[in-house]
């Protein structure tokens, strides 16, 4: 049995969802990872880390305008102190998720056919993001 705490950073474009797959495959073949569970916690409060589907982009993109739907830019939130995109974000965050926890069996991740692994990003201006990546097991 092991162990393995890394952090893993991501330069992100404002706005935009950044599959990260390749890279969370990356590093299980990097540390030789087996089988067990490997969890992804996002070390921020206005991005996300999402699993959809990675065939067609129009998916993504319905999504981020769906999420502008629901926690639109407006001046009717009291937190505003990193501008008018800080408070959505948030919001954002609030209703899609800041951890994953990934089944890892023969050296591949248990993931559907069409799915992803994704880190969302919330605000405006391009950003340095870091996810720590934990896994237990073989």
């Amino acid at each position: 049995m092991k162990q393995i705490i890394e952090k893993l950073s991501f330069k992100t474009k404002a706005e935009n969802v950044l599959e990260i797959t390749n890279d969370i495959f990356d590093s299980i073949n990097s540390f030789n990872l087996s089988s067990g569970l490997i969890n992804l916690s996002v070390l921020h409060t206005s991005c996300s880390l999402m699993v959809q589907e990675n065939a067609d982009s129009s998916v993504l993109l319905d999504i981020k305008n769906f999420l502008n739907k629901i926690a639109p830019e407006c001046d009717s939130y009291n937190h505003s102190t990193e501008g008018p995109d800080d408070m959505p974000a948030h919001l954002k965050t609030l209703l899609t998720q800041t951890n994953i926890t990934l089944s890892l069996k023969k050296k591949k991740l248990i993931l559907g056919t069409w799915q992803g692994i994704f880190l969302v990003e919330h605000r405006k201006q391009n950003r340095s993001r870091d996810i720590m990546f934990h896994f237990i097991g073989e």
